[in-house]
């Protein structure tokens, strides 16, 4: 058993229509947000998750900035 820690994705709507929302998984945890942001976040997080995969990276292996793009690139919300 290896001693690496291992990286979890936190991610926070912070917009809200009076209802609680929480997913969890086990390398992501997601909490808050209207329905839509909720949706968006999961869809992000799985997709970027998915990218890791094809990249043959875990969570711990992409540096902070290449997982922001990784997430910028798959977020729905694109600005």
């Amino acid at each position: 058993m290896s001693d690496r820690k291992k990286s979890h994705l936190l991610g926070l709507g912070l917009d809200s229509d009076g209802e609680k929302r929480i997913t969890q998984a086990e390398r992501f945890t997601l909490v808050g947000g209207t329905e839509e942001t909720h949706e968006a976040m999961t869809e992000t997080v799985i997709k970027t998750f998915e990218d890791l995969k094809r990249r043959g990276k875990d969570l711990e292996d992409a540096s902070p900035q290449e997982l922001s793009d990784i997430i910028r690139k798959h977020s729905s919300n694109k600005r």
